[in-house]
């Protein structure tokens, strides 16, 4: 890795915190492991980004597949609590957050623009959920030509079945996949 940044995606009280709608079953386990990264990031002072899901209160922006889902209980709606990075892994000054509407963190953002202005060259991917967000995420990341290494034990899903079937599928494509403890000493 010649000049990294971390991503940690979609870590929001409303997809953590045991009352929420859409709260994903292994994200409270993962947290230890992406504050380990996070620490190393920051004590190396690599580009930090955080990647929320937030949405307008209407409910406007919301994909076909989450539609109805959102008219009944309003998920990540921008400027509430629900939309905020869980406190244990709070975005400090000079961290960057880049909201989203979509699953990957490239549609219809400037992940890219900023990746690119800032000489990224390989991209460390954290966070939840497994099969939507971060499987999006990494697949354009390699689209757009950036090396990416999965934290396996710092991604979660619904379930460590359903996450053990996408890590493998990443890794089947060319993704990196490392450990906690492996990409901090590879740091």
């Amino acid at each position: 890795m010649q000049r990294p940044a971390l991503l940690i995606i979609d870590m929001q009280n409303d997809f953590v915190l045991e009352d929420r709608p859409l709260r994903v079953a292994c994200a409270r386990a993962v947290i230890p492991n992406i504050r380990k990264v996070l620490d190393a990031f920051r004590a190396k002072h690599l580009p930090v980004f955080h990647i929320v899901r937030v949405h307008r209160k209407d409910g406007s922006d919301v994909e076909i597949i989450r539609q109805e889902l959102f008219r009944k209980q309003p998920f990540a709606v921008e400027g509430t609590p629900g939309a905020a990075v869980i406190d244990d892994l709070a975005p400090l000054p000079g961290e960057y957050v880049v909201p989203k509407v979509r699953m990957s963190a490239f549609i219809g953002t400037e992940l890219d623009l900023m990746l690119r202005n800032l000489g990224i060259t390989d991209l460390v991917v954290t966070g939840i959920q497994t099969p939507n967000c971060i499987r999006t995420t990494v697949f354009d990341a390699i689209a757009y030509n950036y090396p990416v290494i999965l934290v396996v034990d710092a991604t979660g899903a619904q379930s460590d079945e359903i996450h053990t079937a996408n890590v493998r599928d990443m890794k089947n494509i060319g993704v990196g996949i490392m450990t906690t403890r492996d990409l901090i000493a590879a740091l």
